[in-house]
Protein backbone atom coordinates (compact mmCIF):
# COMPACT_ATOMS: atom_id res chain seq x y z
CA UNK A 1 0.00 0.00 0.00
CA UNK A 2 1.56 2.98 -1.12
CA UNK A 3 1.60 6.11 1.92
CA UNK A 4 1.69 9.72 1.35
CA UNK A 5 4.79 10.77 3.23
CA UNK A 6 3.63 14.76 4.10
CA UNK A 7 2.12 14.88 7.26
CA UNK A 8 -1.53 14.67 6.75
CA UNK A 9 -4.38 17.19 7.97
CA UNK A 10 -5.79 15.03 11.19
CA UNK A 11 -9.21 16.31 13.69
CA UNK A 12 -6.56 17.55 15.74
CA UNK A 13 -6.09 20.65 13.17
CA UNK A 14 -4.93 23.84 15.05
CA UNK A 15 -7.83 26.85 16.22
CA UNK A 16 -5.43 28.76 18.10
CA UNK A 17 -5.14 32.46 15.77
CA UNK A 18 -4.17 33.22 12.72
CA UNK A 19 0.02 32.98 13.86
CA UNK A 20 -0.47 29.45 12.80
CA UNK A 21 0.94 29.40 9.38
CA UNK A 22 0.36 25.62 7.86
CA UNK A 23 0.92 26.41 4.27
CA UNK A 24 4.14 26.33 1.50
CA UNK A 25 6.77 28.58 2.34
CA UNK A 26 8.69 30.67 -0.07
CA UNK A 27 11.82 28.70 -1.33
CA UNK A 28 14.55 28.91 0.98
CA UNK A 29 12.19 29.38 3.83
CA UNK A 30 11.97 27.10 6.60
CA UNK A 31 8.87 28.68 8.21
CA UNK A 32 6.99 31.58 8.95
CA UNK A 33 4.93 33.60 11.50
CA UNK A 34 2.16 35.65 10.83
CA UNK A 35 3.07 35.81 7.23
CA UNK A 36 6.39 36.93 8.26
CA UNK A 37 9.57 34.84 7.12
CA UNK A 38 11.94 33.77 10.71
CA UNK A 39 15.19 33.96 10.30
CA UNK A 40 17.66 31.86 11.94
CA UNK A 41 17.81 32.44 15.46
CA UNK A 42 21.08 34.67 16.18
CA UNK A 43 20.34 35.51 19.76
CA UNK A 44 19.67 38.79 21.42
CA UNK A 45 20.85 40.56 24.44
CA UNK A 46 19.40 39.36 27.56
CA UNK A 47 16.53 40.74 28.19
CA UNK A 48 15.81 39.95 32.38
CA UNK A 49 12.54 41.87 32.57
CA UNK A 50 11.19 39.55 30.07
CA UNK A 51 12.99 36.61 31.78
CA UNK A 52 11.00 37.28 35.20
CA UNK A 53 7.75 37.75 33.67
CA UNK A 54 7.76 34.60 32.29
CA UNK A 55 5.07 32.69 33.94
CA UNK A 56 3.64 29.03 33.65
CA UNK A 57 -0.08 27.77 34.80
CA UNK A 58 0.24 24.51 35.96
CA UNK A 59 -3.41 23.66 35.60
CA UNK A 60 -3.93 25.03 32.46
CA UNK A 61 -0.87 23.19 31.50
CA UNK A 62 -2.66 19.72 32.99
CA UNK A 63 -5.85 20.32 31.33
CA UNK A 64 -4.35 20.98 27.33
CA UNK A 65 -2.19 17.39 28.13
CA UNK A 66 -4.65 15.78 28.96
CA UNK A 67 -6.94 17.07 26.64
CA UNK A 68 -4.27 16.01 24.13
CA UNK A 69 -3.26 12.57 25.24
CA UNK A 70 -7.53 11.52 25.21
CA UNK A 71 -7.91 12.32 21.82
CA UNK A 72 -8.47 9.49 19.55
CA UNK A 73 -5.02 8.70 17.19
CA UNK A 74 -4.70 8.70 13.79
CA UNK A 75 -5.64 5.26 12.37
CA UNK A 76 -4.22 3.53 9.06
CA UNK A 77 -2.37 5.28 6.43
CA UNK A 78 -2.84 8.32 7.97
CA UNK A 79 -0.81 6.39 11.60
CA UNK A 80 1.63 5.54 9.30
CA UNK A 81 2.57 8.61 7.55
CA UNK A 82 2.73 10.68 11.12
CA UNK A 83 5.24 7.38 11.94
CA UNK A 84 7.26 7.59 8.81
CA UNK A 85 7.37 11.39 9.50
CA UNK A 86 8.80 10.31 13.31
CA UNK A 87 11.63 8.42 11.58
CA UNK A 88 12.91 11.24 9.82
CA UNK A 89 12.44 13.51 12.88
CA UNK A 90 14.77 10.94 15.32
CA UNK A 91 18.62 11.40 16.65
CA UNK A 92 19.47 8.10 16.72
CA UNK A 93 21.36 7.77 19.90
CA UNK A 94 23.75 6.09 22.11
CA UNK A 95 25.41 7.45 24.71
CA UNK A 96 26.34 4.38 27.27
CA UNK A 97 29.86 4.11 29.38
CA UNK A 98 30.37 0.61 27.34
CA UNK A 99 30.14 2.45 23.49
CA UNK A 100 32.25 0.91 21.06
CA UNK A 101 33.32 1.48 17.19
CA UNK A 102 31.31 -1.25 16.28
CA UNK A 103 28.27 0.18 17.91
CA UNK A 104 28.31 3.03 16.62
CA UNK A 105 28.89 1.60 12.98
CA UNK A 106 25.63 -0.51 13.52
CA UNK A 107 23.72 2.49 14.94
CA UNK A 108 25.06 4.41 11.80
CA UNK A 109 23.71 1.59 9.53
CA UNK A 110 20.39 1.55 11.21
CA UNK A 111 19.71 5.36 10.77
CA UNK A 112 20.71 5.04 7.20
CA UNK A 113 17.55 1.98 6.82
CA UNK A 114 16.11 3.05 9.76
CA UNK A 115 12.83 0.12 7.92
CA UNK A 116 13.54 -3.08 6.97
CA UNK A 117 13.77 -3.42 3.43
CA UNK A 118 11.07 -5.86 3.27
CA UNK A 119 8.63 -3.35 5.02
CA UNK A 120 9.47 -0.63 2.98
CA UNK A 121 8.48 -2.91 0.10
CA UNK A 122 4.94 -3.42 1.54
CA UNK A 123 4.57 0.16 2.59
CA UNK A 124 5.06 0.98 -0.96
CA UNK A 125 7.56 4.14 -0.10
CA UNK A 126 10.63 2.90 -1.61
CA UNK A 127 11.30 6.35 -3.09
CA UNK A 128 11.07 8.20 -0.15
CA UNK A 129 13.95 7.00 0.84
CA UNK A 130 13.23 6.96 4.78
CA UNK A 131 16.29 8.13 7.02
CA UNK A 132 16.56 9.61 10.75
CA UNK A 133 17.62 13.51 10.65
CA UNK A 134 20.93 12.19 12.77
CA UNK A 135 23.24 10.21 15.14
CA UNK A 136 24.13 11.42 18.54
CA UNK A 137 27.42 10.08 19.85
CA UNK A 138 29.87 11.31 22.17
CA UNK A 139 33.23 12.88 21.14
CA UNK A 140 35.18 9.93 20.76
CA UNK A 141 33.14 8.19 17.89
CA UNK A 142 32.59 11.26 15.93
CA UNK A 143 35.14 10.22 13.01
CA UNK A 144 33.86 6.71 13.35
CA UNK A 145 30.15 8.33 12.54
CA UNK A 146 31.28 10.54 10.09
CA UNK A 147 32.86 7.93 8.21
CA UNK A 148 29.73 5.53 8.46
CA UNK A 149 27.56 8.23 7.66
CA UNK A 150 29.24 9.84 4.44
CA UNK A 151 27.32 10.30 1.89
CA UNK A 152 23.92 9.64 3.43
CA UNK A 153 22.61 13.09 4.60
CA UNK A 154 22.34 11.67 7.90
CA UNK A 155 24.37 14.52 10.30
CA UNK A 156 26.54 13.66 13.35
CA UNK A 157 25.84 15.16 16.55
CA UNK A 158 27.96 15.27 19.67
CA UNK A 159 27.43 15.17 23.30
CA UNK A 160 29.30 18.31 24.77
CA UNK A 161 29.73 20.77 27.31
CA UNK A 162 30.58 18.48 30.55
CA UNK A 163 27.61 16.30 29.75
CA UNK A 164 25.43 14.91 31.19
CA UNK A 165 25.71 16.93 34.74
CA UNK A 166 27.90 20.40 32.61
CA UNK A 167 29.46 20.57 36.12
CA UNK A 168 32.92 20.88 34.82
CA UNK A 169 35.11 24.50 34.41
CA UNK A 170 33.52 26.35 32.01
CA UNK A 171 37.09 26.77 30.35
CA UNK A 172 37.11 22.83 29.51
CA UNK A 173 33.46 22.66 28.47
CA UNK A 174 34.14 25.13 25.60
CA UNK A 175 37.27 23.68 24.52
CA UNK A 176 35.77 20.09 24.33
CA UNK A 177 33.10 21.75 21.96
CA UNK A 178 35.88 23.15 19.73
CA UNK A 179 37.31 19.88 20.07
CA UNK A 180 33.76 18.54 18.46
CA UNK A 181 33.62 20.96 16.13
CA UNK A 182 37.41 20.82 14.63
CA UNK A 183 36.78 16.72 14.40
CA UNK A 184 33.97 17.27 11.99
CA UNK A 185 30.42 17.67 13.96
CA UNK A 186 27.67 19.12 12.29
CA UNK A 187 25.58 19.40 15.71
CA UNK A 188 26.31 19.94 19.05
CA UNK A 189 23.95 19.23 22.38
CA UNK A 190 25.38 21.29 25.08
CA UNK A 191 23.99 20.86 28.93
CA UNK A 192 23.30 24.00 30.98
CA UNK A 193 24.70 24.22 34.56
CA UNK A 194 21.15 24.18 36.46
CA UNK A 195 21.88 25.84 39.56
CA UNK A 196 22.03 29.03 37.64
CA UNK A 197 18.30 28.77 37.22
CA UNK A 198 17.96 27.78 40.85
CA UNK A 199 19.17 30.95 41.85
CA UNK A 200 17.91 33.09 39.49
CA UNK A 201 21.71 34.05 37.67
CA UNK A 202 20.24 34.90 34.20
CA UNK A 203 23.25 36.43 33.55
CA UNK A 204 25.67 33.85 34.32
CA UNK A 205 23.06 31.59 32.76
CA UNK A 206 23.03 33.59 28.86
CA UNK A 207 26.97 34.37 29.01
CA UNK A 208 27.40 30.77 29.61
CA UNK A 209 25.45 29.46 26.40
CA UNK A 210 26.33 32.49 24.64
CA UNK A 211 30.33 31.13 25.13
CA UNK A 212 28.99 27.70 24.10
CA UNK A 213 27.55 29.38 20.60
CA UNK A 214 30.90 31.07 19.96
CA UNK A 215 32.52 27.76 20.42
CA UNK A 216 30.04 25.81 18.16
CA UNK A 217 30.91 28.33 15.00
CA UNK A 218 28.61 27.04 12.30
CA UNK A 219 27.47 23.77 14.09
CA UNK A 220 24.33 23.79 14.65
CA UNK A 221 23.73 24.30 18.95
CA UNK A 222 21.02 22.31 20.72
CA UNK A 223 21.03 23.66 24.34
CA UNK A 224 20.02 20.78 26.97
CA UNK A 225 18.01 22.28 30.10
CA UNK A 226 17.80 19.38 32.06
CA UNK A 227 13.45 19.87 32.81
CA UNK A 228 13.71 16.65 34.87
CA UNK A 229 16.07 18.44 37.30
CA UNK A 230 14.59 22.23 37.03
CA UNK A 231 12.07 21.37 39.49
CA UNK A 232 9.35 24.02 38.49
CA UNK A 233 7.75 24.97 35.07
CA UNK A 234 8.38 28.51 35.21
CA UNK A 235 11.82 27.09 35.91
CA UNK A 236 11.64 25.60 32.27
CA UNK A 237 9.75 28.45 31.08
CA UNK A 238 12.42 30.66 32.08
CA UNK A 239 15.48 28.65 31.33
CA UNK A 240 14.14 28.63 27.61
CA UNK A 241 13.77 31.85 26.85
CA UNK A 242 17.47 32.55 28.17
CA UNK A 243 18.74 29.74 25.84
CA UNK A 244 16.81 31.17 23.08
CA UNK A 245 18.12 34.83 23.93
CA UNK A 246 21.93 33.60 23.59
CA UNK A 247 21.49 32.11 20.73
CA UNK A 248 20.28 28.59 20.70
CA UNK A 249 19.31 26.93 17.87
CA UNK A 250 17.23 24.23 19.43
CA UNK A 251 16.24 23.99 22.79
CA UNK A 252 15.65 20.74 24.32
CA UNK A 253 14.36 18.46 27.37
CA UNK A 254 16.75 16.31 28.81
CA UNK A 255 20.26 14.46 28.76
CA UNK A 256 17.85 11.22 29.45
CA UNK A 257 19.98 10.63 32.52
CA UNK A 258 17.01 12.03 34.97
CA UNK A 259 14.87 10.69 36.76
CA UNK A 260 12.18 12.59 34.80
CA UNK A 261 12.64 13.21 31.55
CA UNK A 262 10.91 14.40 28.18
CA UNK A 263 6.81 15.18 29.14
CA UNK A 264 4.20 16.69 27.31
CA UNK A 265 4.17 19.16 30.01
CA UNK A 266 7.72 20.68 29.94
CA UNK A 267 6.73 20.49 25.89
CA UNK A 268 4.38 22.74 26.02
CA UNK A 269 6.10 25.31 28.40
CA UNK A 270 8.76 25.14 26.09
CA UNK A 271 6.96 25.36 22.63
CA UNK A 272 4.80 28.19 23.63
CA UNK A 273 8.28 30.27 25.13
CA UNK A 274 9.43 29.46 21.64
CA UNK A 275 6.22 30.42 19.73
CA UNK A 276 6.69 33.46 21.89
CA UNK A 277 10.39 34.28 21.54
CA UNK A 278 9.40 34.17 17.01
CA UNK A 279 6.80 36.00 17.60
CA UNK A 280 8.59 39.07 19.98
CA UNK A 281 12.03 38.88 17.63
CA UNK A 282 11.01 37.07 14.13
CA UNK A 283 13.33 34.18 14.49
CA UNK A 284 12.96 30.46 14.50
CA UNK A 285 14.12 28.25 17.42
CA UNK A 286 13.85 24.21 17.04
CA UNK A 287 13.06 21.99 19.81
CA UNK A 288 14.43 17.87 20.91
CA UNK A 289 12.12 15.86 23.08
CA UNK A 290 15.04 13.81 24.56
CA UNK A 291 14.49 10.84 26.93
CA UNK A 292 11.92 8.28 28.25
CA UNK A 293 9.80 8.07 24.42
CA UNK A 294 9.41 4.61 24.17
CA UNK A 295 5.77 4.36 21.78
CA UNK A 296 4.49 4.78 18.18
CA UNK A 297 1.41 6.66 19.96
CA UNK A 298 3.95 8.97 21.90
CA UNK A 299 5.76 10.00 18.92
CA UNK A 300 2.24 10.89 17.38
CA UNK A 301 0.86 13.00 20.68
CA UNK A 302 4.43 15.21 20.25
CA UNK A 303 4.17 15.77 16.51
CA UNK A 304 0.80 16.78 17.10
CA UNK A 305 1.52 18.94 19.78
CA UNK A 306 4.23 20.42 17.38
CA UNK A 307 1.38 21.23 14.49
CA UNK A 308 -0.98 22.53 17.01
CA UNK A 309 1.36 25.31 18.88
CA UNK A 310 3.63 25.87 16.66
CA UNK A 311 2.86 24.59 12.77
CA UNK A 312 3.99 22.07 10.02
CA UNK A 313 7.36 23.11 9.97
CA UNK A 314 8.13 22.21 13.55
CA UNK A 315 7.11 18.63 12.59
CA UNK A 316 9.98 18.47 10.32
CA UNK A 317 13.73 17.48 11.29
CA UNK A 318 14.80 21.42 10.46
CA UNK A 319 12.73 22.57 13.77
CA UNK A 320 12.04 19.35 15.66
CA UNK A 321 13.62 16.04 16.56
CA UNK A 322 13.21 13.10 18.75
CA UNK A 323 15.84 11.75 20.36
CA UNK A 324 15.12 8.30 21.64
CA UNK A 325 16.76 5.24 20.32
CA UNK A 326 13.89 2.81 21.36
CA UNK A 327 11.19 4.18 20.11
CA UNK A 328 12.21 3.25 16.82
CA UNK A 329 11.45 -0.51 17.41
CA UNK A 330 7.88 0.25 18.69
CA UNK A 331 7.33 2.79 15.15
CA UNK A 332 8.30 -0.21 13.15
CA UNK A 333 5.98 -2.83 14.45
CA UNK A 334 3.31 -0.40 14.52
CA UNK A 335 4.33 0.31 10.39
CA UNK A 336 4.29 -3.34 9.75
CA UNK A 337 1.17 -3.68 11.57
CA UNK A 338 -0.27 -1.56 9.26
CA UNK A 339 0.75 -3.43 6.16
CA UNK A 340 0.63 -6.88 6.86
CA UNK A 341 -1.96 -6.89 9.49
CA UNK A 342 -0.06 -8.60 12.45
CA UNK A 343 2.38 -7.16 14.95
CA UNK A 344 5.36 -8.68 14.94
CA UNK A 345 7.76 -9.55 18.18
CA UNK A 346 10.25 -6.50 19.19
CA UNK A 347 13.70 -8.70 18.27
CA UNK A 348 12.80 -8.48 14.96
CA UNK A 349 13.52 -4.85 14.64
CA UNK A 350 17.04 -4.17 16.12
CA UNK A 351 18.68 -1.11 17.11
CA UNK A 352 22.40 -1.86 16.80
Amino acid sequence: MSVDHQLPATPRAPKHGSWVDDTDHPAGTIATITGRSLQPNSGIPLDVHWVQEMRANTSAIERRVQSQVARRSVKKEWQAAWLLRAITCMDLTTLSSDDTDDRVRRLCAKAQRPIQNDLVRKLGVEELEVKVAAVCVYHTFIETALHALEGSGVRVAAVSAGFPAGLSPLAERVAEIRRSVEAGAHEIDVVITRGYVFSGRWQALYDEVAAFKQACGNAHMKVILGTGDLLTLRNVARASLVAMMAGADFIKTSTGKESTNATLHVGLVMTRAIREYALQTGMRVGFKAAGGLRTAKQSTDWLAMMKEELGLPWTRAELFRFGASSLLGDIERQLEHHATGRYSAEYRHPIA
